[in-house]
């Protein structure tokens, strides 16, 4: 028996590898974990994704923006919100799981999975 291709958890942009205890409802795991279930996509997580995309159409086709950029575009104070950076790093997941962007650390294109510490953003 094959196992099935991952998945991406719809919230955090994380891949979910297939597990047996998921073998009789594979087709419906949407989440990672409990807390991606319990966080789902909320409207300010939008307003991050839309900020994205935003700041890297402002810039040239090889610009790059960090995640505190868009948490700063999106904060009603106007400085780096530490409560949307988190946010911001899983929009920025989500949207490279949507072909729109790619996460870079240094100047390699990173999986958003397996991206530790700091990383930039870049239009796929």
């Amino acid at each position: 028996m094959s196992t099935p291709p991952s998945k991406t958890c719809v919230s955090c942009g994380r891949r979910i590898e297939w597990r047996r205890k998921w073998e009789r409802d594979w087709e419906q795991v949407r989440y990672c974990s409990a807390a991606c279930r319990r966080r789902g996509v909320t409207q300010t997580d939008t307003l991050l994704e839309e900020a994205i995309l935003r700041l890297l159409a402002s810039g040239s086709r090889t610009a790059t923006i960090a995640p505190s950029d868009a948490a700063e575009a999106v904060s009603a104070r106007g400085d780096v919100d530490e409560d949307l950076a988190e946010p911001a790093r899983r929009a920025a997941r989500r949207l490279v799981e949507s072909g729109q962007v790619v996460i870079v650390q240094g100047s390699r294109v990173v999986h958003p999975s397996t991206a530790k510490g700091l990383f930039r953003i870049r239009r796929a």
